[in-house]
């Protein structure tokens, strides 16, 4: 995200992206959108039924176990949403990821290390802040460090819909790599840190079927051609089975979905499996399977899970209160709320300071600070990570889901707060952005970077 410069200047970081990129994150950004008010609705009918006097029925179908035991599938509805369908999100961060750093504006260096050095600094001053909060009460609630790591990008963009921002294309973009590098380091934590009795045969025999499935999918022009339903036909089982032998190992089964997602190629390819020449660039099959996954994954996949993770009986005021004051929720809240804005203005300011540049004029830091609180949700995945720290309906698994309602819901109120009074600014900005004065269909600010 850095802009050109004539030489000798001081490099700029944040500028404006091209015009096609600004198109592509546009069309994501508004689909998750989507997502996050439907997973804001799932989030309070789950918090309503499970403080209802019908609470025991939501706990009884959370709760309820099927499926086949031989190969260790007999689980329960909540694990089922947490480790089948989250396993569709993850392969769309894989996707969302590959694309970016392959055919993206990420693609260049200079354009890549402050989102991505940004969203570490968002992962590690969060977990020192939990892990000092817990060592200094004596808590033992050391193991969930990673719950406040995360953002939920779905959840962060229902609040800018709700405050009507105009937020400029580069902290949109900014906000999204953030958000998909933060699940990448999220789901990497759970693979290394929250996989127990690991297998390695079942680890093995798992990359027979990622083998064939990148085989397939990187040849998919070759083998398949204009026959989509045998494409589908090989390629779904061998995802399947990659997933089953995933959950099998030990190995959290949602790691398979980013590992699939690598394996899409982003350009497109031609019949001999070479990528096609510019002039001719289409969509790959990496962008194919996001218009047909991320509906999916948005409309269900997240809801759902949200609604069988963020239920907790509550108990009332007292129960609120007891919840807010354990040192695990103290540290979820201080981690979000304070720990990611401070993590994320740190490392940016840092790397600006070290390599002497200078943010695009479009850009203040009071917009990052703005940025890295909006960063402080971290609902979908922290939720996750909470149900993998602490026995789901133990007594810190049950603080820590009050803690990270609390923390979202405070980080949104703070972060509209803030990017509300520069609203104003961010209208003139996306206005320029818009202006198209020979009718070309580029915006004029687009044509001129270009021409720079």
């Amino acid at each position: 995200m850095a802009s050109h410069k004539p030489s000798g200047a001081s490099p700029v970081i944040l500028g404006r992206s091209s015009y096609r990129e600004h198109l592509r994150i546009g069309e994501i950004l508004r689909k998750e959108t989507v997502g996050g008010i439907l997973l804001l609705i799932a989030t309070v009918a789950a918090l309503i039924w499970a403080n209802s006097p019908a609470s025991d029925s939501y706990f009884a179908i959370r709760d309820f176990t099927f499926g086949y035991e031989p190969w260790h599938l007999d689980l329960s509805v909540g694990a089922w949403a947490a480790d089948g369908l989250l396993a569709i999100f993850f392969f769309l961060v894989g996707l969302e990821l590959k694309k970016e750093f392959v055919a993206g504006d990420l693609r260049q260096v200079s354009k890549a290390i402050v989102p991505v050095a940004a969203a570490f600094g968002g992962v590690i001053v969060p977990a020192l802040i939990y892990v000092a909060v817990n060592l200094v009460s004596g808590s033992d609630g050391l193991r969930g460090w990673a719950i406040p790591t995360a953002t939920d990008i779905a959840f962060a963009l229902a609040v800018l819909a709700v405050i009507s921002s105009h937020l400029p294309s580069a902290l949109r973009i900014f906000l999204l790599t953030l958000a998909v590098v933060d699940d990448l380091i999220a789901i990497m934590i759970i693979a290394f840190f929250y996989s127990e009795d690991v297998s390695p045969a079942m680890l093995g025999l798992m990359l027979i079927p990622l083998a064939a499935f990148t085989l397939l999918v990187q040849r998919a022009p070759r083998f398949f051609g204009t026959r989509p339903w045998a494409f589908w036909t090989f390629l779904a089982p061998l995802a399947i089975a990659v997933w089953i032998l995933m959950h099998a190992s030990g190995v959290h089964a949602t790691v398979a979905g980013v590992l699939l997602g690598f394996a899409v190629p982003v350009l497109r390819l031609s019949a001999d499996g070479k990528p096609l020449p510019h002039s001719e660039e289409k969509p790959g099959l990496a962008e194919i399977f996001e218009h047909r996954f991320r509906p999916i994954s948005t409309g269900f996949a997240v809801p759902v899970f949200a609604f069988f993770s963020a239920g907790v009986a509550i108990g009332g005021l007292d129960g609120l209160g007891r919840a807010l004051t354990d040192p695990v929720a103290v540290g979820i809240i201080i981690a979000l709320v304070a720990g990611k804005p401070i993590g994320v203005l740190l490392t940016t300011w840092v790397l600006t300071t070290a390599t002497k540049a200078r943010l695009d004029a479009s850009v203040k830091w009071v917009d990052l600070a703005g940025i890295g609180i909006l960063a402080g949700i971290g609902f979908t995945v922290s939720l996750l990570v909470n149900d993998l720290s602490f026995e789901v309906g133990s007594a810190h698994n049950d603080d820590a889901k009050v803690a990270i309602l609390a923390a979202s819901v405070l980080a949104a109120l703070l972060a509209s707060i803030l990017l509300t009074i520069r609203n104003r600014r961010y209208a003139v900005l996306d206005a320029a952005e818009r202006v198209d004065a020979d009718h070309n269909g580029i915006p004029d600010v687009f044509e001129e970077d270009e021409r720079r």
